[in-house]
């Protein structure tokens, strides 16, 4: 079977249309904040679960929105192979938890529903026909074969929630680190730097002399700042904010989970954060990497770098999967304040679409 494209998109049958005609069971795998929003989803369509289901060994006694969790093996030995089927509701990157899901998906129709992690709008069928063209619009500013086929491929998976459409819309690690160039920084800015793992993986590959930390999480900041004491190859700065487009402060989600970030409307869990910009932040530097993970923020946090962009036209790599819209709000966006930049897509194996990276590198790197 070809894989879908762009132009055959319209034709693929919808996830939630399909789940509301399956006669089998439907089985949720796993719980968490992901499988919140996948029976809210479900709820609102009127379609039913028959109960939540964890791999062998990660069943303790829980209960998950009044069903007890089960075992993948209590599941396997009530239905047959093909019997139910089973929607993945969690997220991994990790090699040891994508084997175990390789298992369930050989035995049981395996979906994994694309809800967003940050914002309301579910990239159905009917937010795919509405955003066509600036679909298209951003996956022609795509500067290569690679990247509109993970385009492709991610939109697939996002209508249809096929779990091979998701496994198959990813690329080689190495192919990052070619267009990049990361062997010629010297001066990073990591937005969203966690405990600095980012930065770390860069001092192993980069002749860094600088680097600009900035993590809104106050326990992930102890660990960053904790960590930028101990560095000696070069000066790491961690600040404690939230990079987005203006000085000032913002409610901070700070529950701690994948949500965590700006604007997320979890009142209960919030805090206050001081937010800055790259371009005051990077005023007096040279940057010729950014990094932005910032959980929903990323188009915040472009528009506050445009003075930075113009003046030092670093490398970017940005990602790509928080809203329903970044897969073509943020290549329009960057494509604007970047001009001079190719675009690109990238991403590594996970679940859900998760690690899509738009990539943007200057046409020349000095």
């Amino acid at each position: 079977m070809s894989e879908p494209t762009f132009d055959t998109l319209h034709t693929l049958p919808e996830l939630w249309e399909q789940l509301a005609r399956e006669t089998r069971d439907i089985w949720l795998y796993g719980m968490g904040n992901g499988a919140d929003k996948i029976l809210a989803v479900l709820e609102n369509r009127g379609i039913s679960v028959r109960g939540v289901f964890a791999s062998d060994g990660f069943v303790r006694g829980q209960v998950f929105h009044g069903m007890p969790v089960r075992s993948f093996s209590e599941v396997s030995a009530t239905y047959p192979a093909n019997g139910c089927v089973v929607l993945l509701a969690f997220g991994t990157a990790r090699e040891d938890v994508l084997a175990l899901i390789e298992g369930v998906a050989a035995r049981y129709p395996l979906f994994v529903p694309d809800v967003p992690v940050c914002g309301e709008a579910l990239f159905d069928k009917n937010y795919f026909l509405a955003h066509r063209e600036e679909l298209a619009a951003a996956r022609a500013l795509l500067a290569d074969e690679t990247s509109r086929r993970i385009f492709d491929l991610t939109l697939a998976y996002k209508l249809t929630g096929r779990y091979d459409l998701l496994m198959a819309a990813t690329d080689d690690r190495t192919r990052e680190e070619a267009l990049m160039n990361y062997a010629t920084v010297r001066c990073m800015a990591d937005f969203g730097a966690y405990n600095g793992d980012t930065a770390r993986a860069m001092l192993e590959r980069a002749p860094l002399a600088e680097i600009f930390a900035v993590e809104p999480d106050k326990r992930n900041f102890r660990k960053l700042d904790a960590w930028a004491k101990t560095v000696t190859p070069c000066r790491v700065i961690p600040h404690h904010a939230a990079v987005f487009d203006r000085d000032g402060s913002a409610a901070f989600d700070a529950s701690g989970n994948r949500n965590a970030g700006l604007c997320t409307g979890r009142e209960r869990e919030s805090e206050t954060v001081p937010t800055v910009t790259a371009d005051t932040l990077l005023s007096d530097a040279k940057p010729d990497f950014i990094k932005y993970d910032v959980e929903g923020a990323e188009a915040a946090a472009l528009r506050g770098t445009a003075a930075t962009l113009a003046r030092c036209s670093p490398r970017l790599k940005v990602a790509c999967y928080h809203r329903s819209e970044d897969l073509f709000a943020l290549p329009l966006l960057l494509h604007t304040l970047a001009p001079n930049h190719r675009l690109y897509l990238t991403r590594h194996a996970s679940v859900p679409a998760w690690d899509l990276d738009l990539l943007a590198v200057p046409y020349i790197i000095i």
